[in-house]
């Protein structure tokens, strides 16, 4: 599936936020065109291990996890002819992605409003930690810190008190990830709005507007309560039981959201007076009763293993699940149908989970090498052979 064929994305980003905006574009079949610094690169092919490939040809694998659909030019925008290559691209282009800081491109000409003027139907989106204007738009910005001033490490880990309590990061970088998706989908809604108007945009995407966005309930418990949400682990601040229990041979999680639930719940442990008793007979109670709930749930679930549970889970129409590992979560059979895992030319990859009339919008182009297809986009823009050969010797591209 390509609903996006013929949408041409220039990304001048790097790292993550952009990154992963653009090979989400580019899995749903737009051509991305990924430029990069000369002999360098995106910061991101030089953080491993682990590495994949040998000697001059070998990669980070975090590189690898958000480059995949796009092509590689290397040029030197520090450097005017750069500059000018970068500019002829986007003025062909329909997308800009860029993840600089606040005014880093306007002196290469390169600025929204600069490029917008050439191509007026081009739709500029803009990454940074703290957006466009506000006291804090010239700082730069980075997924730790924003999940700590955004609030998202307040209420991540163990309260404190407990071993190992304290404030903490999720383990994937949340605020860049959510950031780039959504900046995917306001890419997606001016490209719309263009059809009907024939004027592009400018995209202001902010980390911390991101992560403050997607605190979700828990800024909406605050914001009505006036309580700000406490650390409590593995549990949920509005339902129980939702949490990790211990069955006898290994732990899972239970994660009940209705009294329906709870109800077979009560009735597969063994325990059907616990509807009954008014301290746990809706959600509501069993919150304001968390503690004692919880430690009967937990007696029962102990007494048995825990493939006995999910069967029985399952057959209640209960979520329940294991706790895997990553292997183990790639291995699972669910997984495996679903061909979650994949190889694009020999890489190993994990693919998109968009799918679309039952077919999956996934690009099928590796992660390219640095500069792979500059000497392409070079031809594309009309320069001959003695031109390229010297934008080499002089370091322009690489």
């Amino acid at each position: 599936m390509s609903p996006l064929e013929g949408i041409k994305v220039l990304d001048l980003s790097r790292v993550l936020a952009g990154p992963w905006c653009t090979q989400l574009l580019a899995d749903l079949g737009a051509e991305v065109l990924k430029v990069e610094r000369p002999f360098v690169g995106d910061d991101t092919r030089h953080w491993g291990p682990p590495w994949h490939g040998e000697g001059d040809k070998r990669v980070a694998a975090y590189f690898l996890s958000c480059n995949r659909g796009k092509r590689s030019a290397a040029i030197d925008f520090a450097q005017t002819e750069g500059a000018a290559l970068v500019r002829d691209l986007a003025a062909r282009a329909d997308v800009v992605v860029e993840n600089f800081k606040v005014g880093g491109l306007e002196k290469f000409g390169l600025g929204a409003a600069s490029l917008r003027s050439d191509n007026p139907r081009l739709v500029y989106a803009s990454i940074t930690g703290f957006g466009q204007d506000g006291p804090y738009a010239d700082r730069a910005g980075y997924d730790f810190m924003i999940q700590a001033m955004g609030g998202l490490m307040s209420i991540t880990g163990l309260p404190d008190g407990q071993p190992g309590g304290g404030p903490m990061r999720v383990g994937v970088a949340v605020a860049d990830l959510f950031t780039g998706m959504y900046t995917a989908v306001a890419i997606l809604a001016a490209l719309y709005r263009r059809e009907k108007t024939g004027e592009g945009s400018h995209v202001d995407m902010a980390l911390l507007d991101t992560q403050l966005a997607v605190l979700a309930n828990q800024v909406s418990n605050f914001l009505v309560s006036g309580d700000d949400p406490p650390r409590q682990g593995n549990t949920h601040p509005n339902l129980v039981p939702y949490q990790p229990f211990e069955a006898s041979d290994r732990p899972l999680v239970i994660a009940v959201g209705n009294e329906r639930q709870f109800a077979r719940l009560a009735e597969i442990a063994g325990h059907p007076e616990w509807v009954a008793d008014e301290r746990f007979a809706t959600n509501a109670a069993r919150v304001a009763n968390r503690a004692e709930i919880v430690r009967l749930v937990a007696e029962a679930i102990s007494q048995r293993p825990a493939d006995y549970w999910f069967e029985r889970l399952e057959g209640a129409g209960i979520p329940a699940g294991p706790i895997n590992r990553v292997s183990e979560a790639l291995e699972d059979i669910q997984a495996q149908h679903r061909q979650m895992v994949r190889t694009i030319a020999g890489v190993p990859m994990v693919g998109s989970p968009v799918r679309l009339d039952g077919a999956r919008a996934d690009a099928n182009l590796p992660p390219p090498a640095l500069g792979e297809h500059t000497e392409e986009v070079l031809h594309d823009l009309g320069l001959d052979r003695q031109s390229i050969d010297r934008l080499h010797a002089e370091r322009i591209v690489g």
